[in-house]
């Protein structure tokens, strides 16, 4: 029986962010989906077991927060990464407390997110 590809969703309302990504986890093998907001993301079916979730803390409309508290409020288990272009203890405990497995500041290394 083989292991299901792992899926990678990256939620950012920036193109150029969401591209960078998508080119990095397929350079890895991994399958990508890209959203520009939580909303497009719901609209989505639900995440796979085998999958994560990288998304920005800071976009137009609903924010990485707003992302937390609906897959805790829907019983949505996928690991969710948090990134931020800002870097402070508030913001890492309060990612923490939504139950992100990681926080990253902006710009990424990509090998520590790997």
């Amino acid at each position: 029986m083989t292991t299901p590809a792992t899926t990678v969703y990256v939620i950012d309302d920036n193109e150029s962010v969401r591209r960078s990504f998508a080119r990095l986890f397929r350079s890895e093998n991994l399958l990508v989906e890209t959203f520009s907001s939580p909303e497009e993301f719901f609209d989505y079916p639900r995440p796979e077991d085998n999958a994560c979730i990288i998304a920005d803390v800071r976009m137009s409309g609903s924010t990485g927060f707003d992302l937390a508290q609906r897959l805790a409020s829907d019983g949505i288990q996928t690991p969710l990464i948090i990134i931020s272009p800002s870097d402070d203890a508030q913001t890492r405990e309060y990612a923490r407390e939504l139950g992100a497995v990681a926080f990253f500041r902006k710009p990424v290394d990509d090998q520590a997110l790997l």
